[in-house]
């Protein structure tokens, strides 16, 4: 279990560094310290938006969160991890939007000002609409059947060989199209 929980304890680890309570920190990010305290104790798991958030209040790149190590030089992810997608964290979008894993394609590389992933999405009921904004940039390639993207007040169906760019800062969700597993290339950049 311990093992299982590296995000947590890498976000008490920074709030601990930085002197903040989780009072402090949920204030910062906008949550209540419930939310915190579970993030924490890997009781639930976090979207990419909220992640953001914290990354922001603690002053440290999304890198940061998700990365295990750090080292020089080129992150090179060869065929075989490629394959190897499906063994990656999961990450909760919204309640009931589904969950979608995340495999960092360059992950370990420090200072970086792009976080690239290839994000599987698994439909886990009746999508909501919660949409949620951060700073910073994303652009999706479809791989592999449909996401569906709401953007403010629209609503975008992305395939395969298809790609969408967009602010971060408008209020978004991406979800499975139709109840469909969907697989997509993902470059999130945030300000730092």
């Amino acid at each position: 279990m311990a093992d299982e929980n590296k995000l947590g304890r890498k976000i008490t680890t920074l709030r601990e560094a930085h002197h903040l309570t989780t009072q402090d920190l949920a204030d910062r990010c906008g949550f209540d310290v419930e939310t915190v305290e579970r993030l924490e104790a890997g009781e639930v798991p976090a979207s990419l938006a909220p992640l953001i958030k914290l990354t922001r209040a603690l002053g440290v790149r999304l890198g940061t969160l998700m990365d295990d190590d750090e080292a020089f030089g080129p992150a090179y992810i060869d065929a075989d991890q490629m394959a190897a997608v499906e063994q990656t964290r999961s990450l909760q979008t919204a309640k009931d939007a589904g969950d979608l894993s995340y495999f960092s394609l360059a992950a370990g590389r420090p200072s970086r000002h792009m976080d690239p992933f290839v994000i599987t999405v698994t439909p886990t009921g009746e999508a909501s609409h919660k949409l949620d904004s951060h700073e910073g940039e994303e652009w999706l390639y479809g791989m592999e059947g449909e996401i569906e993207i709401e953007y403010g007040n629209e609503v975008y169906v992305l395939g395969p060989g298809e790609s969408i760019y967009y602010d971060s800062i408008v209020p978004h969700q991406v979800r499975a199209h139709n109840g469909r597993n969907a697989k997509f290339l993902a470059c999130v950049y945030t300000p730092f």
